[in-house]
């Protein structure tokens, strides 16, 4: 088995070398947008490497198609910069190039999600239940054991908390490598997370190694089954991104819809989790031009079935919305930039616990001796946030250093019905679907 199993992958490296990516950027073919396109031998999880490298330079995805049946992958991507123009920079077409291209069959690529050797810090994961405070409390007990986190992003939903987070040992300015001290902040940040709340467990990870924070905070909140909801949720129906699965039976596909409020880096996080759920894509459409977006995957699990029973149903539908709403950016918007020194998060973080401030997401990050810190907050009772409250915390902090970027974005309702403009709703019409006992007629 094992002989077998090394001969698959021998072939498959020598099938992708002898049929190398290939990418195409065209601003040309149209008005305003960058075409890329991206023609491959298929693996599971290329769509998830594309998507990823696209996103983490902060592109914006309007449209896409993709199709992946058979041995090929070719998927068609209409991309813009964060304001929304074309991509222009040589440098960043370069480096899609590079990443996409024939040149990353024959080099190790940082965009996967393995861990590597790290002695410039170490990376602690953290994962437990939300609570007012709970932020400031793990930075003062990092700052206690003398580490300086030079790194975070922290994400919060259904009640959970999940953090990525990159730390030195104040004294030499790299990785913390002392056991005895590696053990002690694992113990500490356990016992913070998991409070009175003795209800569902909380965990912490300490490793010297690099991994893609974002993809890992999927991958830690679904582990931690934050797409469970309890019975007496009341989040407004209607706020939630609307997701359908229904069977293709006369393909034996599953076909998910999805349409919810667009913003950044809303499709990798959908690609994500079918990904890690170990869903393929076969084919998709996506059309995010206007205020929402619409999604729609051609799915398989990797051993070749469609959905198989209601239960896989609802349960795919759930893990969706979680993996849409994680990123959410409740609450009001607060940057903070100033010289980084140790200690920083945690003096904040007090500062917004004192005046009644809960953290929903923060992304921390050190640039040249700077912090550049990005703060989502709530008022921790629910009402939003005072004006005065604002005004005190940035006298406390700095009027220079802690600025109000936005307001907390409303929350519109969302059509309940999937537009007709689907590529592959044409396509399929008259196609007989299945929806575990509700037989639709697409036409």
């Amino acid at each position: 088995m094992s002989f077998s199993n090394d001969m698959d992958d021998e072939y498959e490296k020598l099938f992708r070398r002898l049929n190398p990516p290939r990418v195409v950027i065209d601003n040309e073919a149209c008005k305003n947008a960058t075409v890329i396109r991206v023609d491959s031998a298929n693996k599971h999880g290329i769509l998830l490497e594309v998507v990823q490298v696209l996103t983490d330079l902060n592109l914006i995805i309007t449209k896409a198609y993709i199709s992946s049946d058979g041995g090929w992958f070719m998927d068609v991507f209409n991309v813009t910069d964060p304001d929304g123009n074309k991509v222009t920079d040589e440098a960043i077409l370069d480096y899609i190039t590079k990443s996409l291209g024939p040149e990353s069959c024959f080099t190790s690529s940082m965009r996967s999600v393995g861990v590597k050797q790290s002695m410039d810090h170490t990376a602690i994961e953290l994962t437990g239940s939300d609570r007012p405070g709970l932020l400031s409390e793990v930075s003062a007990v990092l700052t206690h054991l003398k580490c300086n986190v030079v790194n975070a992003e922290v994400w919060t939903h259904n009640m959970r908390a999940a953090a990525v987070m990159q730390v030195t040992d104040e004294e030499t300015g790299s990785a913390i490598i002392d056991p005895e001290k590696l053990s002690r902040i694992k113990e500490l940040l356990c016992n913070v997370l998991k409070g009175s709340n003795k209800s569902r467990g909380a965990k912490t990870v300490v490793s010297h190694g690099v991994t893609h924070t974002e993809r890992r905070l999927h991958q830690m909140m679904f582990a931690d089954r934050d797409y469970e909801r309890a019975n007496n949720d009341e989040l407004d129906e209607k706020q939630r991104p609307n997701v359908s699965v229904v069977n293709w039976c006369e393909k034996d596909y599953s076909v998910v819809t999805i349409t919810s409020k667009d913003r950044p880096k809303l499709l990798f996080d959908t690609v994500c989790t079918l990904t890690d759920m170990e869903y393929v894509v076969f084919h998709a459409n996506i059309d995010a031009e206007g205020p929402e977006a619409h999604q729609e995957y051609y799915i398989k699990h990797i051993d070749g079935s469609p959905v198989k029973s209601e239960a896989e149903r609802q349960r795919i539908i759930q893990c969706l919305e979680a993996a849409i709403e994680r990123r959410v950016s409740e609450g009001l918007k607060l940057e903070l930039c100033t010289t980084d020194r140790v200690g920083l998060l945690s003096d904040v973080t007090r500062i917004f616990r004192e005046n009644s401030l809960t953290v929903t997401r923060a992304e921390v990050t050190t640039r040249a001796g700077k912090a550049v810190n990005t703060f989502y907050v709530s008022d921790a009772s629910g009402y939003p946030v005072d004006a005065k409250t604002i005004d005190s915390i940035r006298q406390a902090i700095g009027q220079t250093i802690l600025k109000v970027k936005s307001s907390p974005e409303e929350q519109k309702p969302v059509s309940q019905e999937s537009p007709t403009r689907f590529l592959f709703g044409g396509l399929f019409k008259s196609r007989s679907f299945v929806n575990f006992g509700l037989v639709r007629s697409y036409s």
